[in-house]
């Protein structure tokens, strides 16, 4: 489930956050195209804690409780794991990235964007080859530490 993944990526990041928190970044990472709803959000954080992936922590503000999330060991494994996925996915991505973009030229239906759009769209990839090549160099430094 993505929205799991997520929510623990968010928690993880922050140390500790809670619902409101994890529902604004979740709506900034949608950029408008998604608006999580709060029971839903609150659902989910629940069955977290089930799961043993989340520890509550209750904090009072006044009158005014609130429930802040951090991740357990148990969710660090699990966030560490679909980090590992992650990173497949994104590898999978980017090969359907690239035979859509040939079939396209093929049927002459190559992109038209604006130059701005264009120079956004390479600093994207500029940032997604320097997070595989970081990536490529920790596995390249595990392997040579275990030979």
């Amino acid at each position: 489930m993505p929205l799991k993944n997520l929510i623990l990526v968010i928690v993880g990041l922050k140390g500790e956050a809670h619902g409101y928190e994890i529902l604004k970044e979740l709506e900034k990472l949608a950029i408008g195209l998604w608006k999580p709803s709060h029971s839903n959000l609150y659902t989910i954080l629940g069955k977290m804690v089930e799961e043993g992936l989340l520890e509550p922590r209750e904090e009072y503000r006044g009158k005014v409780r609130r429930v802040k999330y951090s991740l357990t060991d148990r969710g660090w494994n699990y966030l560490r794991t679909s980090n590992d996925l992650a990173l497949r996915i994104l590898y999978t991505s980017i090969r359907y990235h690239e035979a859509l973009k040939r079939k396209l030229e093929e049927m002459n239906l190559e992109r038209n964007m604006d130059p701005e759009t264009v120079k956004a769209y390479l600093e994207l990839l500029k940032k997604i080859r320097g997070i595989l090549d970081e990536e490529i160099r920790a596995i390249e430094a595990e392997l040579s530490a275990t030979n």
